[in-house]
């Protein structure tokens, strides 16, 4: 049935400005944490440029090590999200930053092959957790029919990192190198470790677990919050996580969301890297040419996130991201040599596999809810971080017997053209029901 747009009535409006509330509250300071999170994930992807050389680390010791965060990850992301579930996102959402701070800028300590492997192990399973419990706390604020520009919006810190981390990651270990003898990668782990520490403290102070806690909110706003979410469509949804395990569509959605994953972390892990070997060595304009990709891709999931809430399609918008970003893989591979080519290429990938992964987040709240929605949601998203375990070590290995990643990229293509055609064609097609169009 085709989506038929809400009258903009005074109703509609107040309802709209109620959001609009909700969401500068909650999004730009989620948004900002995970921004941290994913700097303090892949800022390796910078130190490398100077901390390989430093300890004498080969490709895939790097490689390994950026893998071993996921292995962490994964173990921890489901039992941390059903504790989450327990004691509330408030609670939960401040510890899990407060201690991937600390453990992050303990990376400075880094020496040898061994404390390298332990703390990023350490680091990714303090961090489990964090975005699928930011995902499941939108649940409890968001109908479905708004969640789609939330998701890319949340998911836009991605892009934001990217901006933002690749000058300052640059910055920093251009200009503190040698400071208090300490090399420029010290400085690097140190300086992005602390504010996650501080917005721990500041999550604790605003975020409210569900609508009936918001003190800041009138009664007759929480009913109005309250009927939208009972009210929202939903397609037989399973309510406890033992039924989740046995949905085969939480086991597709689990393998989409490991090809969407494996597309971002051969981005994130290894952009710099293809960067300089078409030809800049200076770390701080790597950073600024980095910086492009995630323009490209945080303007990019925006306008398809608006398109895709305003249509109330899911189905082609999704499994075109995941084409995109296979195409632009492919082309990254074959013009490895040509800065201004790979970057185009590496922007059409980060378009693609970054506006994908918010939309793609909206599908699995409408076969879980409740404590499926908080286990189920952690266990696709656990699945696709072994894409962070596959993908970096994968092409570092390959470069070190190739001297090329170009043969890994083209595998991480190929990966994205799998997931585009799980989209179309393994999930059932009453999840993809259309939603009322939004203006």
């Amino acid at each position: 049935m085709a989506a038929v747009p809400y009258p903009a009535t005074a109703s509609d409006l107040q309802e709209s400005n109620l959001y609009r509330r909700i969401t500068w509250r909650f999004v730009p300071l989620l948004m900002i944490c995970f921004v941290f999170a994913y700097l303090d994930r892949v800022n390796i992807s910078f130190a490398k440029l100077q901390m390989q050389t430093d300890l004498g680390f080969s490709d895939a010791v790097y490689g390994l090590g950026a893998s071993i965060f996921f292995v962490g990850y994964f173990l921890f992301e489901v039992p941390s999200n059903m504790i989450l579930h327990r004691v509330g996102p408030k609670r939960w959402i401040a510890r899990i930053m407060v201690t991937w701070g600390i453990a992050s800028a303990a990376m400075m300590f880094v020496s040898n092959e061994t404390s390298f492997y332990v703390l990023r192990f350490l680091i990714g399973l303090l961090e489990a957790g964090f975005v699928p419990g930011a995902l499941y706390f939108f649940t409890n604020w968001f109908p479905s029919v708004r969640r789609g520009r939330i998701n890319s919006l949340f998911m836009a810190a991605i892009a934001v990192c990217g901006i933002i981390g690749g000058p300052l990651s640059g910055g920093i270990m251009k200009w503190t190198h040698g400071m208090a003898d300490m090399h420029g990668w010290q400085w690097l782990f140190l300086l992005e470790g602390i504010p996650s520490i501080l917005l721990g403290v500041v999550c604790y102070l605003v975020i409210d677990d569900k609508i009936e806690d918001a003190r800041w909110l009138k009664p007759e706003e929480k009913k109005l919050l309250i009927d939208r979410l009972a009210a929202e469509p939903k397609s037989e949804a399973v309510h406890s996580f033992g039924a989740a395990l046995k949905q085969p569509t939480t086991i597709v959605m689990s393998l989409i969301y490991l090809v969407l994953a494996s597309g971002i972390y051969g981005l994130v892990f290894w952009m710099p890297q293809l960067i300089k070997t078409a030809g800049t060595d200076d770390t701080f304009i790597i950073g600024l040419i980095s910086m492009l990709p995630y323009i490209c891709a945080g303007l990019g999931m925006i306008f398809i996130g608006r398109s895709s809430d305003r249509t109330g399609e899911r189905r082609w918008h999704l499994a075109c991201c995941a084409l995109l970003g296979g195409i632009g893989y492919a082309a990254a591979a074959y013009f490895g040599n040509n800065t201004l080519i790979l970057v185009i290429a590496l922007s059409a990938a980060a378009t693609g596999i970054i506006a994908g992964i918010g939309l793609f987040w909206i599908l699995p709240p409408r076969v879980l809810s409740g404590a499926a929605a908080a286990a189920g949601i952690a266990l696709i998203n656990s699945v696709g971080q072994l894409g962070g375990i596959i993908t970096p070590y994968m092409v570092g290995k390959i470069r070190d017997i190739t001297g090329s990643a170009a043969i890994g990229l083209y595998v991480v293509a190929l990966e994205c053209v799998v997931g585009a055609a799980l989209l179309l064609w393994a999930l059932p097609r009453r999840i993809y029901f259309r939603e009322p169009a939004q203006k």
